[in-house]
């Protein structure tokens, strides 16, 4: 069944993450514009406290009820298809909703490599609420003895080892290559030297190469006890792009042009995670989705006011990383993410990253109230020109 709207402008937004509810308020800056949130789940999902809520030290969901504006209509359900000729969202329950455009904000999801024997079946990704609940569950099955390897050396990686060795837990740290790379080296050593101080083994160098039930294999062939692995590395978005035939980098984002517009059609629109503008996506994170939510919204607004939409203009500053429940570091960067040599840790650092959690579900509040409120910190470099896509790697 195809269900219709009375409102004259109809915007489906696809994905109810940090871009997605941001985006879905925003759009009700102008009146006659009908807004249906798609979303799996009946609850947002605060994915930067999914390391606190494996531990136990945290809940990671908030309903939408205080978050969508009046007159946001909520779906739970999947998209499964985007028809851009007919201009309908197929969804998962059989159910079809017309728009005039859509707004795809799916955000990622994690990927497991096929090249790391028995990690799809073994492995427990960290990535989405799901995932992080079964993970959650196993560790309470486990003595707090038992021995916790989390693969991977970003973000969320370290942040999930200093939570469950806080908690008591045996971790080790295996990153692959050289932790947080995009930190400074005096970020880096801050973290190490908590880790180390808290228990953790850090395996900087070493790559996984085996996952079984009870242990991993490095790449040496060492073989190390393991009673749950923790999959904390690399991150995939989902095939809904691919599959509605619209071109996507290879990783699976939809490629856009500066305006976040689909180089396939105008549209679709895109935001957060699953977005590649110019091929040259942000990084995924919370600090890019929401203002990208807000920026994808305004073009959906332009092209209904029949005005030229504004490139995106954005800055990313930095990055903020839990060490368990006292401590964080705060890692400065230029506008255009690039770290410098300034970090702040402590108390301080705890802090801060606690106000930037808060401070991300909160901006979505307000928007819900004053829809056009949010702002960002702009002056990130981007191209000066948006470069032609063509030579991107695609898939259809």
């Amino acid at each position: 069944m195809t269900e219709h709207n009375d409102t004259r402008h109809r915007v489906v937004v696809i994905g109810g993450g940090y871009a997605g509810t941001l985006a879905a308020n925003h759009l009700r800056m102008r009146a006659g514009v009908g807004v249906t949130l798609v979303n799996p789940r009946p609850d947002f999902v605060e994915r930067v406290r999914l390391h606190q809520f494996v531990a136990g030290t945290a809940d990671a969901t908030v309903g939408y009820g205080g978050l969508l504006g009046d007159g946001i209509q909520l779906v739970v359900d999947s998209a499964t298809r985007i028809d851009t000729a007919a201009r309908v969202v197929l969804l998962a329950s059989g159910r079809t909703l017309e728009y005039d455009y859509v707004l795809y904000a799916v955000g990622s999801t994690a990927a497991i490599p096929s090249s790391v024997r028995g990690a799809a079946e073994f492995a427990h990704p960290i990535a989405e609420f799901e995932s992080a609940r079964r993970l959650r569950a196993r560790l309470e099955e486990l003595p707090v003895g038992a021995p916790v390897t989390v693969v991977g050396g970003g973000l969320t990686g370290v942040e999930t080892a200093a939570e469950l060795a806080e908690q008591g837990r045996t971790v080790t740290l295996v990153c692959g290559g050289t932790l947080v790379s995009s930190w400074s080296a005096s970020g880096r050593r801050y973290a190490v030297k908590w880790l180390s101080r808290h228990g953790v083994t850090v395996l900087e160098t070493d790559v996984v190469t085996e996952v079984r039930p009870d242990a991993i294999v490095l790449a040496d062939g060492t073989t190390r006890s393991s009673a749950v692995t923790v999959w904390a590395t690399g991150f995939g978005v989902p095939e809904l792009a691919a599959a509605s035939g619209l071109r996507t980098d290879t990783l699976g984002r939809l490629l856009t042009d500066e305006t976040l517009t689909s180089i396939d059609d105008d549209r679709v629109v895109a935001a957060g995670d699953a977005a590649a503008p110019s091929g040259q996506p942000l990084r995924m994170s919370c600090q890019a989705a929401g203002p990208l939510g807000a920026q994808a919204a305004n073009t959906v607004l332009s092209r209904i006011a029949g005005t030229e939409p504004a490139v995106i203009n954005q800055a990313l500053t930095g990055s903020c990383v839990s060490l368990g429940r006292h401590t964080a570091m705060r890692q400065l960067a230029r506008r255009d993410d690039t770290a410098v040599n300034i970090y702040i840790g402590g108390r301080l650092g705890a802090a801060i990253k606690e106000l930037t959690c808060k401070v991300a579900v909160s901006r979505i509040r307000r928007e819900a109230r004053k829809p056009g409120s949010i702002g960002w910190v702009k002056g990130g470099r981007r191209l000066q020109q948006p470069a032609s896509v063509a030579s991107v790697g695609t898939s259809q």
